[in-house]
């Protein structure tokens, strides 16, 4: 039986991804030069790489840039985009659902708690969520599992009777690897990302009502199937 959903949070909860790789590309290209979309998935949803845009935006030019200038612009470009972001749709009707349901809430992100947890209340959803577990409480990020075994323990459930809800390759990875179900719903960054390996591919989480949702994991274990 289905006990609890975890919840990724930049491209899931909020489109961070969209202004992210969007600034960096204006940075790019307002020094002639382009960042490809393959190089920039590398990191999204945390990633094993050590990719650094400045450091591949100066192998490029064959020179060095100003670093702290062109960080320190691109961030305010970025943050004044991500605060008029509204949440994901789909994502208030779920977590209605499943508190309906009494599901218990996770959020596992690859980011650090001050910036989740400072979103998240912005959003008015921290308080929604019975455990957040972020790039502060492990040693390593997705694809890694560690994140999500630690939601997953954190709210008392055994993984497979937790569903993960993801945008990223990494992140499906990630739950995958934890004995998670995941919902792969990427965004018009990772939407060409391989997600072969999802229990359930989405265009948006709103493309499917709620209930339907949980109802198609929400099965007894011995006649659970992949939906």
């Amino acid at each position: 039986m289905l006990e609890a959903i975890v919840f990724d949070f930049d491209g899931t909860i909020l489109d961070t991804e969209t202004p992210d790789f969007q600034t960096w590309q204006e940075v790019y290209r307002s020094h002639g030069a382009e960042l490809p979309l393959d190089v920039w998935l590398q990191c999204v949803g945390g990633g094993t790489g050590e990719f650094r845009p400045d450091s591949y935006l100066e192998g490029l030019l064959g020179r060095e840039i100003d670093r702290k200038r062109v960080r320190t612009e691109r961030r305010k470009r970025f943050l004044d985009l991500i605060h008029v972001m509204p949440i994901m749709p789909g994502v208030l009707e779920l977590i209605d659902a499943a508190e309906r349901r009494s599901l218990r809430l996770a959020v596992a992100s690859s980011s650090d708690r001050k910036w989740v947890e400072s979103h998240l209340q912005r959003l008015g959803l921290l308080e929604r969520f019975a455990a957040i577990v972020t790039a502060d409480d492990v040693e390593r990020v997705k694809p890694d599992p560690a994140l999500y075994r630690l939601a997953a323990q954190k709210l008392e459930v055994k993984p497979e009777r937790a569903i993960a809800i993801e945008d990223s390759y990494n992140g499906m990875l990630g739950a995958k690897r934890a004995g998670l179900r995941c919902v792969s719903v990427p965004n018009c960054i990772t939407r060409d990302s391989d997600f072969s390996g999802a229990d359930l591919r989405l265009d948006s989480i709103a493309s499917m009502a709620p209930d339907d949702l949980i109802a198609s994991f929400d099965q007894p274990d011995s006649e659970r199937q992949a939906p």
